[in-house]
Formats: C-alpha cells, structure tokens, sequence
C-alpha cells in the first residue's frame, strides 16, 4: 500500500483537513480531489467533478482506479454515492444511504434513539399536511422551543425560537417549503437541552470503532453564542468538559448502542459517526444529532493533534478490520477561528482579495473551505472562506487560542468576519463536574 491512491470527494475546509491527513501518510502516493478547492491543490490533484452525480463519480473512479474512495460530505452519502461505489467494486470510506439515514432523516434518528436507548430530547415530527397540528402542538410547548428541518440544510437547519410568535413563524416557513425547500417540508419539534455541546467523531467499521479527541463547535455567527446558526464559526480539541468518566459514558451509552442497533436492523454503518451532544444541565449527556460524516471545522482540529496513519485508519474501517491497525493517539491541543463573508450566514458577496496566506507561521495551518483562484489572486468565493487553526504540542489552550488570533490577524480581505471568542467556555468547562 506505498503507493496508494487515493479519491476524496468534497470541497470544504473538512475536505482540506483530510486531504492534508491523508497526505502525510507513508502508504498514499496520489490524492485525487472531487472538486476539491485551492488550498487543497498543493496536495493532490482537482478533478471538477460533481459529488452527486452518481455516474460522473463511478466513471472517474472507474478511470483512476483508487484503493481507497473518502466522501466527505453528507449530500452524497444521502445521494447513494456509496452505495453505487461499492457496488462498483471500489473500497468506500463513508456510510450506505441506508446508514447514513441517521442524518438524513432526523425523524428517523429520533425513533431510532428511542428503540435502542440512546438518551436524547423528547420530540414529535410533523409533514407539511400536518401544519395545523403543528401550530397546536407550538402553541402548547414550553420555551425555548427547538425547531429542526427534518432533511438536510447544510447544518443551518435548527432554530431556537424564544416566544411562540418566532416558533410559528419559523414552522410556517419551513413546512411551506420557503425556508429550507424539501429538507423543511418536514419539521422536528424537540425540547430545549440545556448545557455544553461537544462533538464526539468515531471511525467505525461496522462493529469496531476508535474516538477521536472531543472537540467543541461554535455554531452561531456571532461573539457570546449570538445571531443566526451557521455550519460552524470556530472549534478547538480536546474539549475539557468531555472528561474521562463522560467519555465513558459516551462510549458505553451512545457510540456502542448505536453501532450495534444499526447493524441489527440490517443498516451496518461504517465511516465517520459524528456523535453531536449536549452535556450538563439535569439530565448528564445526550444526542443532540447524529451525523454521518466528519464536522466542519472540528475536523479542522482533531486531525492535527491525531498521530497516526489516516489512510491506514480509514482502509482498515471501509476493509472491516479496525481492530488489527494502530489507532493512534491525540497529542496537544488545537484551535480553528472561521474567517467569513461578512453578510454569512445570509447573503454575501465573492470574489474579494486575499490577501496575508504566506505570512502566517509555521505552526498553523490554514484550512480554505470557499476560495477560488482568479489569476495571481485568492479570492472570495463562499461563506465560509477559511479556517486559521493553530497547533501545540502543549495542552495549554490559552496560549493555542491566542497564537490562532495572532495568524488570523495576519489575514485580511474585504468584508472579513469572525468570531472573537473561540474556545471562551474553556476554564467553565475544566470547572463543569
């Protein structure tokens, strides 16, 4: 396996992340990137190819013959890109459709929940011919109130409404179709959690699986947790209120049920389970989420304090035999601050200069997830537009967090946002029991 290749699908910061990991490893020879952006040009080549179009990937599959298939994304995994892969013959890190129903299909991961025992919130979903039911079942809820689009909106699918008002409102939109299209026409009605999120990654095999260190995402755009839900401003790993004893708990009562009942009910999974969790408040840890794939941008800093062989890793999960590899171990600490369109998570302009890439040290990496390169120039070319993620050897996550604003300040282009506040709850967490 010296000289392996490799296909990633994708085109995020996530997809840099892994293309990066994938990269260092002794056996990969060749990184081919669907589409991939520019900063991921450095370490493979970019084939413009559309993720969901299951034929257009085979084909180039077919052509480039890769050991190992990566899909990063969700929306091919939903689309049966997987599936079609394998199908074909090829060896694919990434949930069946099947499997990967767990995010797809939030209604199903709920009553999935339910029958396998897996804490989470109490919920009732409504179809878009149940609107009346809905505003009922609204009217009598107590608030805050969650309200999340049943398929997948790109992780900006949840809101929080504080009155009644801002809850019937916010259904009406979703059911009609005018908020999140399909993906709403279905709507998750759950009680408000209370507590810390975290994120918890585990490679799976289909009956094996290894955890990355715990991580913390920081969802919404603005500075003390403030404004509309994004896909992610900023993370930072390993995340302190993740203690041991909850990790065990986590292992035994979420991650465990979760493999084993998938595979019961004839969906196997194997891939990335992105374990979304909510901890503290009264009720100790529960699922918030599950996705099925890696998170934007906790990818961004789980994978550069991993020591250990990705490729290695991710074969021996697609191949079945996780528990004959080395799993590796998480060393120091990372943070990754989101610099962003100003407008996002609106509506933004692209195509601004970038300028202050080959200033930053060398101990961070900049992870692009929307650029475009335009001649000589950087540009512009999405919401999200980089991740400036900072790396120790040290645990010391203050001084991580403050190197990490240091290189973004480093960066600029016009319109420029970003949270200033990433990694804040970190001395609360270490206090948190």
């Amino acid at each position: 396996m010296s000289d392996a290749t490799v296909l990633l699908l994708g085109s995020g910061g996530r997809e840099h992340a892994l293309a990066w990991k994938l990269s260092q490893s002794p056996s990969v020879d060749r990184i081919i990137c669907i589409p991939g952006n520019p900063g991921m040009a450095s370490l493979g080549e970019l084939r413009s190819v559309n993720v969901e179009d299951i034929n257009a990937v085979v084909a180039l599959a077919t052509e480039v013959r890769p050991d190992l298939v990566v899909v990063g994304p969700e929306a091919p995994i939903a689309a049966g890109v997987s599936d079609a892969l394998c199908d074909a013959g090829f060896l694919v890190f990434g949930p069946s459709r099947a499997a990967g129903r767990l995010e797809w299909d939030k209604d199903f991961a709920k009553s999935f929940m339910v029958r396998h025992g897996v804490p989470t919130a109490s919920s009732k979903t409504f179809s878009a011919e149940e609107v009346d039911a809905a505003r009922e079942y609204v009217k009598g809820h107590s608030l805050p109130v969650v309200l999340k689009a049943n398929g997948l909106a790109a992780g900006k699918g949840v809101v929080i409404a504080e009155s009644i008002e801002e809850a019937l409102t916010t259904l009406d939109a979703m059911l009609s179709g005018s908020a999140f299209g399909d993906a709403g026409r279905s709507v998750v009605i759950e009680e408000f959690m209370y507590g810390e999120e975290a994120s918890v990654f585990a490679v799976v095999d289909r009956t094996h699986y290894m955890l990355f260190a715990p991580s913390q995402d920081h969802k919404r755009i603005g500075d003390g947790d403030t404004g509309p839900n994004t896909g992610g401003m900023g993370a930072y790993a390993p995340a302190p209120i993740v203690s041991d004893e909850r990790l065990q708990f986590i292992r035994e009562r979420i991650v465990e049920p979760t493999i084993r009942g998938m595979r019961e009910e004839g969906n196997p999974f194997h891939g990335c389970l992105f374990c979304g969790l909510m901890i503290g408040g009264d009720k100790g840890v529960r699922v918030v989420e599950f996705n099925s794939r890696f998170g934007d941008p906790e990818t961004q800093v789980i994978l550069p304090i991993w020591r250990g062989d990705l490729y290695k890793l991710f074969h021996a999960a697609a191949s079945g035999t996780l528990s004959t590899v080395d799993q590796g171990t998480s060393v120091g600490s990372a943070v990754c601050v989101v610099m962003a369109s100003g407008g996002y998570p609106g509506s933004y302009e692209k195509g601004k200069v970038i300028e202050g890439l080959d200033d930053v040290s060398a101990d961070t990496v900049v992870f692009h997830a929307g650029t475009k390169r335009v001649g000589d120039d950087m540009v512009t070319n999405g919401g999200r537009v980089l991740g400036v993620t900072s790396v120790s050897s040290e645990t010391d996550m203050e001084q991580t967090i403050l190197r990490a604003y240091e290189e973004v300040s480093k960066i600029t282009f016009d319109g420029a946002v970003w949270r200033h506040d990433i990694g804040a709850r970190i001395n609360t967490d270490r206090d948190t029991d």
